[in-house]
């Protein structure tokens, strides 16, 4: 018997008019419309707003803002053309200086329903650039026939689409101020239609552009791509396949892009398609923030978790006795371990390991260790806490771009663990969106 095809419920067109009582913690206004909760895009505490539905479920509804019926006083101008469309921002529509602001109270609240929790003492949000700040990212490539062009850059909102920008405002210029010049580039290539993203990696002084091909360019593709980066000054590389194929164009020198943290005198190599903070200025104060909330000594044994290529192990190995790095990516391992040899730094180690499973039977895991720093990626560290009965350690620094799973860990240390939340906050690593980079630090009771 055949099955009946499900039928997308239809949405009601008309404008439903809603006060919007306060945000989620993605940024987007939230009202009650006949006991539905409906999470509407580019809305703000206290507006009056008519707002058109883009999807209802069964618990939930999302729209976005028809009519502004009142503004808050929060509420700007977007800087960004593009905004509304292009689905690498969501948070242009506020004041500069109001983001953080929201996105600490976004944490406070997230803390007390997720974790249970009241936040004891609150660290001044670290601030930095709000436009062009961003140094990675991922940009997607689409050549569209009826639109007789290359689309670069990043997906709609809420749609899989490439949106069709012009620049982007939070990427650094050399590469958002360059997105048609990029597009023109791509379109005069034979494999205009195989070429299906770029990453972008730009380090202190240069910028490496790897393209993802599906197909060999040729080899006047190669030329013209040649031609495109020494005109812009930058590195111009193919990847065939995986992220350790990337290589530089034909008879073109391998540039390593690299970053550094003054502070600690620590420099960091890196690939491509390695993952670094986006935002460097905000990296620094950060790094400094943990350094220093952590008090590090040359007494200290320092453990830290989901270490990546060592943005934080290493600059820890410059203040305490010995530190080991962990991570489950094996080339970030490897990464990790030659920037520990470019800075000279000799009382660190790294090793690989599925921090999710029991590692006690791991050498490493055997050492004694009175201070751990953790910063996992946005599913938290939930699956991790129980190694940390091995250490015992008297502190405990988390850093993290998820403020949910983070108030959810957080509740696991202090209501089950025996720690004690002494002081959390925000970073501004992401301004413009709705993402949270938060900060706290635990002690054992």
């Amino acid at each position: 018997m055949a099955r009946r095809r499900s039928r997308k419920k239809k949405l009601p067109e008309a404008a439903v008019a809603v006060t919007i009582e306060s945000l989620a913690h993605d940024g987007r206004g939230i009202a009650h419309v006949e006991g539905k909760v409906v999470f509407i895009d580019e809305a703000l505490p206290g507006e009056q707003v008519e707002f058109i539905y883009t999807d209802s479920r069964r618990d939930y509804a999302e729209g976005k803002v028809a009519t502004l019926i009142t503004h808050s006083e929060l509420r700007t101008e977007p800087k960004c053309e593009h905004f509304g469309r292009c689905g690498g921002c969501s948070f242009q529509h506020v004041k500069d200086e109001q983001q953080i602001k929201i996105k600490q109270g976004l944490l406070v609240e997230q803390f007390n329903r997720i974790g249970k929790i009241e936040v004891p003492q609150i660290w001044e949000p670290l601030t930095g650039p709000h436009w062009g700040y961003r140094k990675k990212a991922r940009m997607g490539v689409k050549y569209v026939a009826k639109k007789g062009r290359v689309l670069v850059g990043f997906r709609e909102r809420r749609n899989p689409f490439l949106a069709e920008i012009e620049s982007c405002k939070v990427m650094d210029p050399i590469v958002g101020e360059k997105l048609m010049d990029l597009s023109a580039m791509i379109g005069g290539l034979t494999i205009k239609d195989k070429i299906p993203q770029i990453e972008v990696a730009i380090g202190d002084e240069d910028c490496v552009l790897a393209f993802r091909v599906l197909e060999p360019p040729t080899t006047e593709d190669k030329e013209h791509m040649r031609e495109f980066g020494h005109k812009h000054g930058i590195s111009m590389c193919l990847q065939s396949k995986g992220p350790d194929t990337i290589v530089p164009i034909d008879g073109e020198p391998e540039v390593i892009p690299f970053y550094e943290l003054p502070e600690q005198g620590v420099k960091f190599n890196f690939k491509p398609a390695m993952f670094t903070q986006v935002n460097y200025e905000i990296n620094k104060k950060m790094v400094t923030r943990v350094i220093e909330a952590l008090d590090l000594n040359e007494n200290d044994s320092v453990l830290d978790l989901f270490c990546g290529l060592g943005n934080f192990t290493l600059p820890m190995a410059t203040k305490a006795g010995h530190v080991v790095g962990v991570e489950g990516d094996l080339p970030l391992v490897n990464h990790a371990k030659e920037n520990a040899k470019l800075n000279g730094l000799e009382n660190v180690e790294f090793h690989v390991a599925d921090l999710s499973k029991d590692v006690s039977g791991q050498a490493w895991a055997r050492q004694k260790f009175n201070k751990v720093m953790i910063d996992p990626s946005r599913a938290g560290a939930a699956e991790v806490l129980h190694n940390l009965k091995h250490w015992n350690p008297d502190l405990i620094m988390y850093v993290s771009c998820n403020p949910s799973t983070l108030a959810r860990d957080a509740g696991i240390l202090v209501n089950e663990m025996g720690y004690k939340l002494v002081k959390a906050g925000v970073m501004d690593m992401f301004p413009q969106t709705g993402h949270v980079e938060s900060i706290a630090l635990f002690e054992k009771i």
